[in-house]
């Protein structure tokens, strides 16, 4: 029983910082549009591959250590 001296002041400290983590993030929007991004990795104007060189204009400028990546 001295066990619980311990453990329910402990279990009561966790449980206000995760109330306190959970009201930082409404404040913050972390909660903003949840919709939104499951239905932006779906899309493929969101892609993650880099356009090819001859749709970016003024290739010539650019860095050749930044070239595109080819798709396999």
């Amino acid at each position: 029983m001295n066990i619980l001296v311990i453990l329910v002041p402990a279990a009561l400290f966790l449980g206000g910082l995760a109330l306190l983590g959970f009201f930082w993030a409404l404040r913050h929007d972390q909660f903003g549009d949840p919709k939104g991004h499951a239905a932006r990795i779906l899309s493929d104007r969101y892609d993650d591959h880099p356009a090819e060189a001859a749709d970016i204009p003024d290739t010539a400028a650019r860095n050749p250590l930044d070239a595109p990546r080819r798709a396999p």
